[in-house]
């Protein structure tokens, strides 16, 4: 797939040189640091070596007295909790979290997942039965209430109280709740872009605040909002970055055995980054509810029992095993299918009433890698159509969604991720009101996936003179520290021009691994564009290239040596 280019335009160079000078770093850092908005030193210190200082009051958030005062009030009086929350990572990571804290302080805790295809999303009619059955008093919902007014109005009829702990957009009207939602408009909480996860972990910060608890237990807690962030997709900026830290500090140093013999099943070892939890941890939590109960997931991580979390951890990685092979089958049989649409459609929109529930987000995700373009997945489950829509980068596909919402049952979801259920005679008349939705809307060159680039480097500046070629050079050592990386601070991409290759090889009929230079250096890099054999001819002996890429480490036999991950490969101008 061919790409577009973007890089960033360069900083001042006086202000790079002097904030270089102020911080004692490499012009290369002092630039990609000021692309970040980090131009002062106090900002580069809570930058590098964020604190529990730097997170906000939990009370800035509107109706957190509130909701923490009705909490004490089901403590003092040994009332009955139901803790409901979504069946996917962040849902399940924000049940554990509050569970972990309440259980030994409220007598009758229990918790509640929705089941993906008898229920779907959110708080569902099951759900408020089940706590009218248990004559619950509180429910707290974990990522998902801010849209269920009708079943929270149901629970409240019943004479249950509600607090909703959610971070997705609320309608036009709030749910009869305690609402919990940095997104609320008349909520000025400094920082809303908190998973909902993260909204339960504020909602017991100030419950320990409050109470003048020992918060130790509670900063325990933080490796699974580390989990729900990465996971989430939510950006790993300001009070995300602060928390996701302090998260990995923990799961580095003190792991859940939950968390430890997952990466075993995975074959990773420790230390882990944040990517590592999201392309290994998160998919088998993930595996759980959507193959067969989110409940699973929630009792491996809350267990402390090690025979029993052997034998979940087992079972749930077998059932990520089997979600790999039902995406891989379902995303062959939609492609099939675009296939045989109009190249000049913006959108796709396949359907099948076979695909499994469970995978059509993933699938909706692995479509666009192959054509880049809003796309929707949707299948049949319960007698109604549902689906998963993503998006490309720089679109707002709820907000296309929401245009059609005369045609859905219900929706929700982000920018660049949205759930939607419709009924089936409405599908081929969605597809159409999408395709105009989109079509109406979207910038053309939004449809040509971009390649961010943030500076230019030459492989001199990569490998000063003086540094020994076989070690970790002093500016990857020093872009380690911009860890986490995610949305709003993702992985600095690098480009290097007139670029030829000493060395190529083919790996399993997919992957480039090359040796790279430029004219005039003597510095040689190892290099790999996974998925790219298709530019063998591009890169071979004698031919100069331009090459976008991230700086990574390669670990082997105990080894460690620098390694360019390419991006993109274009022929040199």
């Amino acid at each position: 797939m061919q790409k577009r280019w973007f890089v960033r335009a360069p900083q001042d160079s006086t202000t790079v040189e002097a904030f270089r000078s102020e911080l004692k770093v490499d012009a290369v850092v002092a630039e990609l640091l000021l692309q970040r908005g980090i131009d002062s030193y106090e900002k580069a210190e809570a930058f590098f070596r964020p604190k529990r200082e730097h997170l906000h009051d939990p009370f800035l958030m509107k109706d957190m007295d509130v909701a923490v005062e009705r909490l004490i009030g089901a403590i003092e009086h040994q009332q009955k909790v139901l803790l409901y929350g979504d069946y996917d990572v962040d849902g399940t990571t924000a049940v554990t979290l509050l569970y972990h804290l309440l259980k030994d302080r409220i007598e009758h805790l229990d918790y509640y997942i929705p089941d993906r295809y008898s229920e779907g999303y959110g708080v569902s009619k099951a759900g408020i039965n089940y706590a009218i059955d248990q004559e619950v008093d509180l429910i707290i919902t974990l990522d998902c209430g801010i849209k269920a007014k009708e079943r929270i109005q149901q629970a409240r009829d019943a004479g249950i109280d509600v607090v909703v702990c959610d971070h997705h957009r609320p309608g036009s009207e709030l749910p009869n709740a305690i609402v919990l939602d940095p997104k609320r408009e008349d909520c000025s909480y400094p920082f809303d872009e908190l998973c909902g996860c993260g909204v339960g972990f504020k909602f017991m910060q100030a419950l320990f605040q409050q109470k003048e608890w020992n918060t130790a237990l509670l900063w325990d807690q933080l490796d699974l909002l580390a989990l729900s962030i990465g996971a989430d997709l939510v950006p790993v900026t300001g009070e995300n970055r602060v928390l996701a830290m302090l998260g990995l500090e923990r799961l580095n140093t003190l792991p859940r055995l939950a968390f430890r013999e997952m990466l075993v099943l995975a074959n990773r070892s420790f230390p882990v980054t944040l990517t590592d939890v999201v392309f290994t941890i998160a998919p088998r939590i993930n595996a759980a509810g959507r193959l067969r109960s989110g409940k699973y997931a929630v009792e491996l991580m809350i267990s402390n029992n090690r025979e029993e979390i052997e034998q979940l951890a087992a079972e749930i990685n077998a059932d990520n095993s089997e979600r790999k092979e039902l995406d891989k089958g379902i995303t062959e049989e939609a492609l099939e299918m675009l296939e045989t649409y109009p190249k000049n459609r913006t959108t796709n929109v396949v359907f099948s009433p076979n695909w499994h529930k469970g995978v059509v987000g993933i699938v909706a995700s692995r479509i666009i890698e192959k054509s880049y373009k809003p796309t929707i997945v949707l299948t049949k489950s319960n007698g109604e159509i549902t689906g998963s829509a993503r998006s490309v980068d720089g679109f707002d596909v709820y907000k296309a969604i929401e245009k059609c919402s005369d045609l859905l049952e219900k929706f929700g979801g982000h920018k660049y991720a949205a759930g939607l259920t419709m009924k089936e005679e409405n599908v081929h008349e969605f597809m159409s009101a999408f395709e105009a939705a989109v079509s109406e809307s979207i910038d053309p060159k939004l449809l040509i996936p971009e390649e961010k680039i943030d500076l230019e480097l030459s492989f001199d500046d990569v490998f000063r003179k003086e540094e020994n070629r076989m070690k970790i050079p002093r500016l990857k050592r020093i872009l380690r520290q911009f860890e986490p990386h995610g949305p709003g601070n993702m992985k600095p991409v690098f480009v290097s021009t007139n670029v030829f290759s000493t060395n190529l090889r083919v790996l399993k009929d997919a992957h480039l691994k090359l040796s790279v230079t430029q004219p005039e250096s003597d510095v040689v890099l190892e290099a790999i564009a996974f998925n790219q054999a298709d530019k063998e001819e591009d890169v071979a002996s004698g031919i100069p290239f331009d090459v976008a890429y991230t700086l990574e480490i390669n670990r082997w036999q105990d080894r460690e040596t620098l390694q360019l991950n390419v991006k993109d490969i274009r022929p040199h101008v």
